[in-house]
């Protein structure tokens, strides 16, 4: 379920890229928070608590509480901007939430149970074709990650959307029954299963030509037998 961080920053009377660069001169990260019919604040964060928090995972899906000069706001992060070389937060969005708010989150998903697979225990190797699922639900009510179950699972199966639980409070925005998590083959399997099907083919063809041959050596059933060497024709 979602938990509530704590959060401080400064109101920044100007904004603009002139003001942000400013901030970041100072060792701040510029924001703002938004949302809930209400005029947008601009803000300044503490660079180190920010990335601090970012980079603790969860980021986008935890509710936190921003102080802003003494007041505050119940808001969850909408985007993050991270430096293109250095990898540091540049900017952040918050989205202000009223009582009883419902929001729009992109989810992970948990793989577990993969040491349970038939799959993996012969050299499959697990892929996560979606990492995130995209649902609505209350803002207190933020699942932290969803559960693939890979127990029994074989090389080439999947796991769906289908497969897992979801809360009866929550509701899935994506389209379809979208595949989640599949065990592909270990480099060589193709191969491997070809010669075993050509080797399979080839032994049902010498069986089936081994029980044949005694039928050819005494005739069909029913056949008169054959006459005797130096027997009289029959006119």
């Amino acid at each position: 379920m979602a938990t509530v961080n704590e959060l401080s920053a400064t109101a920044r009377p100007k904004a603009g890229k002139g003001a942000a660069r400013a901030v970041r001169r100072e060792g701040r990260v510029p924001g703002v928070i938004y949302g809930d019919s209400k005029a947008p604040i601009s803000i300044s964060l503490d660079f180190n608590e920010l990335r601090q928090k970012i980079y603790a995972g969860h980021f986008l899906t935890t509710v936190f509480q921003v102080e802003v000069d003494g007041t505050k706001h119940r808001v969850i992060p909408r985007d993050f901007q991270l430096d293109p070389v250095k990898d540091q937060p540049i900017h952040v969005d918050f989205l202000r939430l009223g009582e009883g708010a419902t929001v729009r989150v992109r989810v992970p998903i948990h793989v577990k149970n993969a040491d349970l697979a038939p799959g993996i225990k012969r050299g499959g190797t697990v892929n996560i074709v979606t990492h995130t699922i995209s649902i609505q639900c209350p803002a207190d009510d933020i699942p932290q990650a969803f559960d693939v179950d890979l127990t029994g699972l074989e090389i080439n199966y999947s796991r769906h959307l289908s497969d897992i639980q979801l809360p009866k409070n929550i509701k899935v925005l994506e389209h379809g029954d979208i595949t989640l998590v599949t065990i592909v083959p270990p480099s060589g399997y193709a191969e491997e299963m070809k010669q075993a099907a050509e080797a399979a083919a080839q032994a049902a063809a010498a069986a089936e030509t081994a029980a044949a041959a005694p039928a050819a050596a005494t005739g069909a059933p029913g056949a008169a037998p054959a006459a005797p060497a130096g027997a009289p024709e029959k006119k």
